[in-house]
């Protein structure tokens, strides 16, 4: 396989994290700036995010169909593409729970855990940048670690979320539909997770 033919699936992977990084700052300056009036319009360029990501994973699933020789095994390839693409589905998801729920002010906890979503988002996108080079990097190995460590944090921040949810709020509605988006948000370092997950174990195997 000529260097060409290799490096497209690897800036494939970069380009799909990239998207991943927008999505979770977009999610972010949804937070912060929140405007349940024009939420609907929020979850609409949300979705165009969402949808670029995608054409782009199915960009690679074209080529991997028609591919002789690849630089890594078939499936490891559908495995992480489809583990960076989770993270932006995620992200999304969180943002069509505020919609679906009708949410009217966001918590400020869920900015706490929305701060800990970019930067887990962030490292995997050094992670997959650095992907490339992987037979020889340094560098992979901090990475997972770090993802590791935010996806604990982001634990420990969903527990402490659902206590005071449940200790502090006495309308039952409110709890339902917290519980909800706080779990949202968890399901997003966890799927951050699995992409640092997907590279260990692609390392594992061809190193």
């Amino acid at each position: 396989m000529s260097k060409k033919q290799d490096a497209f699936y690897f800036e494939n992977f970069s380009a799909c994290a990239s998207y991943t990084c927008e999505a979770a700052h977009y999610l972010e300056e949804a937070f912060k700036n929140f405007d349940p009036d024009h939420l609907h319009d929020m979850v609409d360029e949300l979705h165009k995010v969402e949808h670029t990501a995608d054409t782009k994973k199915h960009e690679l699933s074209n080529v991997l169909a028609h591919a002789f020789i690849t630089p890594i095994e078939r499936e490891d390839i559908i495995l992480l593409s489809q583990s960076i693409d989770e993270v932006t589905d995620k992200i999304e998801d969180v943002l069509l729970r505020l919609y679906c729920n009708n949410i009217r002010t966001i918590r400020p906890d869920a900015i706490e855990m929305g701060a800990v979503l970019i930067r887990c988002c962030e490292e995997v996108r050094m992670l997959i940048n650095e992907f490339a080079d992987f037979r020889h990097s340094k560098k992979l190995r901090d990475h997972i670690i770090h993802i590791n460590t935010m996806e604990e944090q982001a634990d420990k921040l969903f527990v402490a979320c659902m206590h005071k949810l449940h200790t502090g709020c006495t309308d039952p509605i409110t709890i339902i539909t917290w519980r909800e988006i706080y779990i949202y948000l968890e399901k997003c370092a966890d799927a951050c997770e699995h992409v640092a997950d997907a590279v260990e174990s692609i390392v594992m195997k061809n190193t």
